[in-house]
């Protein structure tokens, strides 16, 4: 039987990028949608001004859109709320006993809730055991768009050489800005050289997704980050361009080799959103490009390319990840689905049944 979930922010754009990705889900259900007010009691298809590439699913399309209170009528909630009203909302559904996985920054640098790359720190779901909603509640978040593509690229040469110090420089899709995002004026033959905190999200999570969990929480990795972030007129995909400082040097070669030859610790899992493939190392010095790599196993495989040597920090390379699947919905699902097969989710089922029945 397949887990009841429910998406909140729904109408908007990574919400409509949850109803896209978990049409034929085979672990999760749908069984509501949630959205603000003015969109509350209208049907989907009412209430959405739907912008993705696919069809509308026929299943969503009918579902009547229910205000964001926990009273919806499944068991995880997926989140795509804006920030400003996150926090107070994905709250209150982890003390009604439902498990909140967010595409929110508001409780990402909580210490007790894991801020979660499957691939990358999935040991990092022990944290959920030091909530304490008062209920079997609890919330797990995915990192900003622009950190996972680097911290996926970053892991395998952090475990095998050990990262110093990181200068990134990101091309970012304008579909990262929500809808309708950045005004035509600002975004067509442009590039805007400001995204208010996406550099201090860059440092913050970069170092707490590549640290230690131990008693006292995650001992944030001791690395240097320092990031500059702009948006160009580019539909889907972020673009990086990456310097690295190894604490034990290698070679561009090397490094290359390692990130071909990384081997993902969910890989045995068969998790449905998974990459067969994380990261794929391209050898063409074109690539990757978004408008042919982005959607590259539905979005979720980060490209790499144009690995050097730098003559600054010791190698550079390029990183590219679709900003709403691999960054926002795609990740929030997979983070699910990791839950799902490690038993997470089965107090809350149980706690939901005992609520309902009673």
């Amino acid at each position: 039987m397949r887990i009841r979930v429910g998406i909140l922010g729904a109408t908007g754009a990574v919400g409509q990028t949850f109803v896209a990705l978990l049409d034929g889900h085979p672990w999760f259900e749908v069984t509501a949608l949630a959205a603000s007010e003015r969109s509350a009691g209208k049907p989907y298809r009412e209430a959405a001004n739907w912008i993705s590439g696919t069809e509308m699913p026929a299943w969503a399309a009918d579902l009547v859109v229910q205000d964001c209170v926990p009273e919806l009528d499944c068991d995880v909630v997926f989140s795509g709320l804006d920030a400003s009203v996150a926090g107070d909302i994905e709250a209150a559904f982890a003390r009604a006993g439902y498990a909140v996985v967010t595409n929110a920054r508001n409780y990402r640098m909580d210490p007790t809730v894991p801020l979660l790359i499957p691939e990358v720190n999935p040991d990092h779901v022990a944290l959920i055991e030091r909530q304490d909603w008062g209920s079997n509640g609890f919330i797990v978040t995915n990192p900003n768009c622009s950190t996972v593509g680097l911290v996926v690229a970053l892991k395998p040469l952090h475990d095998a050489f050990g990262v110093d110090a990181v200068h990134v420089v990101t091309m970012q899709a304008l579909s990262g800005a929500g809808y309708p995002g950045v005004p035509s004026l600002d975004s067509l033959a442009n590039v805007v050289p400001f995204i208010g905190g996406e550099e201090d999200k860059m440092y913050h999570e970069t170092r707490k997704l590549l640290g230690t969990l131990g008693d006292a929480g995650i001992e944030d990795a001791p690395v240097i980050v320092s990031a500059q972030c702009n948006r160009v007129p580019v539909l889907n995909g972020h673009t990086e361009c990456v310097s690295v400082r190894l604490k034990t040097p290698a070679t561009a070669a090397e490094v290359a080799d390692v990130l071909r030859g990384w081997k993902s610790p969910i890989a045995g899992l068969d998790l449905p959103t998974a990459p067969k493939q994380t990261i794929r190392v391209h050898n063409d010095e074109r690539h990757p490009q978004p408008r042919r790599h982005a959607d590259a196993e539905r979005g979720m495989q980060v490209g790499v390319g144009r690995v050097q040597d730098c003559p600054v920090l010791g190698v550079k390379f390029v990183v590219l990840s679709h900003n709403t699947a691999r960054g926002a919905a795609g990740g929030a699902i997979l983070n699910a689905e990791l839950l799902a097969s490690n038993g997470r989710f089965d107090a809350v089922l149980a706690g939901r049944r005992e609520a309902v029945q009673a």
